[in-house]
Parts: C-alpha cells; structure tokens; sequence
C-alpha cells in the first residue's frame, strides 16, 4: 500500500503572503491591507452607497483596495482602464455621494466590526459625521460597551483617510435627539417593505425603538398580514395596540 503524500498546511496568506494564525482550528490572515479582504470591503462599500458600475470586475480592473481611493481615483487612468462612457457613469455617482451622502449609510457601509446597518442608523440619528463620534455620543445612540469601544479605536486610526472623503447632509441634533416614538415589535409577512430589517431601519430613523418580543414596554405591534401568531395574542392580553406602518405613520 502507498503512503499518502502528507498535506502541508500553509504559513502564508496566498494574497498578501502575510503569516496566517490558526484560531480553532482554522487560518485567518490578520493583515488589515490585505488585498483579498480590502476589496471585499470596496465591494461591500459601493453596494450599500449604491455606486452602481462598481462592481467586483470593475473594482479589480481599477485596482481599488480600500474605500479612499474610490474618491481619490484620477479620471484619465479610470479612463484608460475602463472607458470613458463607464468611468463617466460612475464618476457621476461618485460626485453626487461626495456632495452630500446619509451619514447612517456611509457608516454602515464602512464594514467595522460590530456596526451593523442598526448601529450605524442609530449613530447616524445623532452624529452627522466621524468627528462628531464620542463615547459621549455613542452612548446617546444607545450604542453598547464593546462596540462603542470597537468604533473608538476604528475612528481614532482612520479618522485622517476617512473623515473628509464625503460631506454628509446636515441634521439637527436636538430634532434627532429628542425622537422617541415608542418601542415597537414587527411580526408576520409585510406589504411594503422586503423583509423586517428593511422596515426597522425605516422606523428607528423616524424615531421608534425596535424590540424583539412583546412586553408592557411595547406601544405598538406591527402586523400587516393578520397573522395569529403569539406576539398577536400577547399583544392583545396586553392591550397593546396593533396596527400596520401606515396607520402608524398616521399618528
């Protein structure tokens, strides 16, 4: 019988050639300028800014490995790289997010760890830029501990490439601040949303607090579709009122 040929584990990143650390029994490349993991980032980036045009294809032949260089781009090598109808398509995307782009958006789009699309809608209510993120503020977003710290030390390292690339659109503060509409709680199927994370987002930036289940803290069920579920029945064992998100963008 012939011994089988031992397999060798790598020690190097095949993108960036950085050495790989094992953690539980699997290897991670731990070099944030990872080309591999910077342009999945890019990628994740333009499709949340919705810069359509930049897609992996395109953001390979452009050679982008972080979100800076897509405001930094020179228009004649996008040009020779790519074509001048398609780099003009995108160059007009790109100008309109520069002069004034969702600060919610931007931040959620940025791909930090911990700052999902709720955190950074959250944020974006009360901030209007990376300048403005404090612990202070953070936690009047109602942000936890460890992703206050997490977005902290993220802003403190990338504050200088980041914090001027786009003037966002001005709010208030004290408007945004002072919202408070109630806890809310969404169950069954929705009629003009695409699912439940697309229809909180919407109500947290009106002002509403998203809860998961039904309690006395809760002033409204959503549910569109007259389901019979058992948020339905506690809602009504608790006299909470039950609507869908137009009537309760009536009141």
């Amino acid at each position: 019988m012939k011994n089988k040929e031992s397999i060798q584990i790598p020690t190097q990143c095949p993108a960036c050639a950085s050495k790989l650390v094992e953690v539980n029994h699997q290897l991670f490349c731990r070099n944030k300028r990872c080309p591999a993991q910077s342009t999945k980032k890019v990628e994740a980036f333009c499709k949340k800014m919705k810069l359509k045009g930049l897609g992996p294809k395109t953001i390979e032949k452009l050679g982008l490995v972080d979100v800076p260089q897509i405001f930094d781009m020179e228009h004649e090598e996008a040009y020779l790289k790519i074509g001048e109808k398609n780099a003009s398509k995108i160059w007009s995307l790109i100008d309109n997010a520069k002069i004034g782009s969702d600060f919610g958006v931007f931040l959620s789009a940025l791909s930090i760890p911990l700052i999902g699309d709720t955190a950074a809608r959250k944020i974006g209510l009360v901030v209007d830029s990376l300048y403005d993120i404090t612990d202070s503020t953070l936690r009047e977003a109602g942000i936890g501990e460890k992703a206050r710290n997490n977005l902290m030390n993220w802003v403190s390292n990338n504050i200088h490439e980041y914090g001027n690339l786009v003037n966002f659109n001005k709010k208030k503060t004290a408007t945004k601040v002072a919202k408070n509409l109630g806890n809310v709680v969404i169950t069954g199927k929705l009629e003009d949303f695409k699912n439940r994370t697309e229809a909180s987002n919407f109500l947290i930036e009106l002002g509403y607090n998203i809860l998961s289940g039904v309690s006395t803290k809760v002033n409204y069920l959503i549910c569109e579709d007259g389901s019979t579920s058992s948020k339905t029945a506690k809602a009504q064992s608790l006299n909470i009122e039950i609507c869908t998100i137009k009537q309760l963008m009536e009141k």
